[in-house]
């Protein structure tokens, strides 16, 4: 379980975490994500949120399009003991950098 803090990485941190256990979960919608996401990635749009589904004694990696929506999902699920991570830049930053989006036909994508 977590501090009650999140902590915001990079696009360049994300799959360290990943490789020790992380969950990366991507909270833009359905036709966002449809568009362009990260390999693997876990979506949960932030409409049909639901925090049953998630695995309490894992690191929580969140991202959306920007880095706002996630933050808000991170912070508020830091306070009720997970640990969590906010992706700063989201999927904007994960594009720029170069990392690899995937359109939902799983083809190169894009972030809208």
């Amino acid at each position: 379980m977590g501090d009650g803090s999140v902590r915001h990485v990079g696009v360049g941190e994300v799959q360290a975490l990943r490789d020790l256990g992380a969950v990366l979960i991507d909270v833009r919608e359905h036709q966002e994500t449809a568009m362009g996401k990260a390999p693997g990635v876990s979506c949960m749009p932030l409409q049909s949120f639901v925090i049953d589904r998630l695995p309490g004694d894992t690191p929580l990696v969140f991202i959306c399009r920007s880095g706002n929506r996630s933050d808000a999902v991170a912070t508020a699920l830091a306070g009720m003991g997970f640990a969590t991570f906010n992706v700063l830049g989201g999927m904007i930053a994960w594009q720029a950098a170069g990392l690899p989006v995937i359109a939902e036909d799983g083809g190169p994508g894009t972030v809208m």
